[in-house]
């Protein structure tokens, strides 16, 4: 992967977010930053954390709405030659990104089984054109909207890179998920709001901050996730485990690991205990073992159960938003289910 060297690559991260933001691989560095002195100006006002460095390190070294710029990201360089106005987007993290910028894309690429928008985002896309989903785009519509910026992730379509970069200007995080706020703060540079993006995630933190005050005590939170072909425990590097560190909400000792994920089976659905549970089913629960879980023998052991405290919630947003928007809503709905708990 390309990097800028020297000189320039301290400019980059100088215009991206401050070179002495903290950035923490991994959960221990998931705390909000102070918002005076000499750290405000070291970070050019950034008062949240970043998680992953090496995503840290992606973005362009012009001042804050200037341009020309060279975007440096997961696939090589990408210039830009002017504010971009018609951006495609090829994932649901990106589609976040761009319309809480205020942006609304002329195409969007859907998870499978999910063609449309979530309900959260600030902007109606309603009528926005599709160019298949997030596994298998269609480079033809794409094409046919004439785009001057194409976002999208490694992870998710690194094999289509040339042919996309051929189409337009194309900017690729390395992995959608857990880096949500670098990912948000690419896009913001690729766009030339790095300022808006800053002001964006600091009220998400302040957001943070106030919900983690709401809870008395020091709860444990566990996420439970059923899928098609296993169940899973979510971990720090996880966009909901972001989330939960920057609230300042605690996990259970099995849940507080640097990964993504764990997974278990039906038969050690006593490891998802927590003082909270909340699950979900991605596609539904009739495409998992949820049902079979939920009604069967072992779940009713679980403590959280017992006290009423397992909570279903919509896996779109809480396992799917990857973007500010979906955080802000995220936070909300922790802070209705918590708060009532404590009323």
């Amino acid at each position: 992967m390309p990097r800028a060297t020297g000189p320039q690559t301290t400019r980059r991260r100088l215009s991206r977010i401050g070179l002495a933001l903290a950035v923490a691989v991994g959960s221990a560095g998931l705390t909000a930053m102070g918002g005076d002195g000499e750290d405000d100006v070291a970070t050019g006002g950034a008062h949240f954390s970043t998680a992953d460095e090496e995503t840290a390190k992606l973005g362009s070294d012009a001042a804050p709405g200037e341009y020309p710029r060279t975007i440096v990201h997961a696939m090589g360089e990408t210039e830009l030659t002017e504010r971009p106005e018609r951006v495609v987007v090829l994932d649901g993290g990106e589609l976040d990104d761009v319309v809480s910028l205020g942006v609304t894309p002329v195409g969007i690429a859907y998870a499978e089984g999910s063609p449309q928008a979530p309900a959260y985002l600030p902007i109606d896309v309603s009528d926005v054109a599709e160019v298949g989903t997030i596994n298998a785009l269609n480079l033809e519509a794409i094409a046919a909207l004439e785009p001057d910026l194409i976002i999208g992730s490694q992870l998710r379509a690194a094999d289509l890179y040339p042919g996309l970069s051929e189409i337009a200007p194309t900017v690729f995080s390395i992995r959608p998920g857990f880096p949500w706020k670098e990912n948000f703060l690419l896009v913001a540079d690729a766009l030339g709001m790095e300022t808006e993006a800053i002001d964006l995630l600091n009220a998400y933190q302040a957001r943070a901050t106030e919900v983690g005050d709401l809870v008395d005590g020091d709860p444990t939170i566990s996420i439970l996730r059923f899928m098609p072909d296993k169940i899973r425990l979510y971990g720090n590097l996880s966009f909901i485990g972001v989330v939960l560190a920057d609230a300042g909400l605690s996990r259970p000792a099995n849940q507080d690991f640097d990964e993504l994920a764990v997974e278990i089976s039906t038969e050690q659905i006593d490891q998802a205990d927590g003082d909270w549970v909340f699950y979900s089913s991605y596609g539904g629960a009739d495409a998992t073992d949820e049902g079979e879980v939920v009604d069967g023998p072992l779940w009713g052991t679980l403590g959280a159960v017992a006290d009423g405290q397992a909570i279903a919630v919509d896996d779109e947003l809480w396992f799917l938003g990857l973007g500010p928007s979906g955080a802000m809503a995220l936070l909300d709905e922790l802070a209705g289910i918590l708060r009532s708990a404590d009323a």
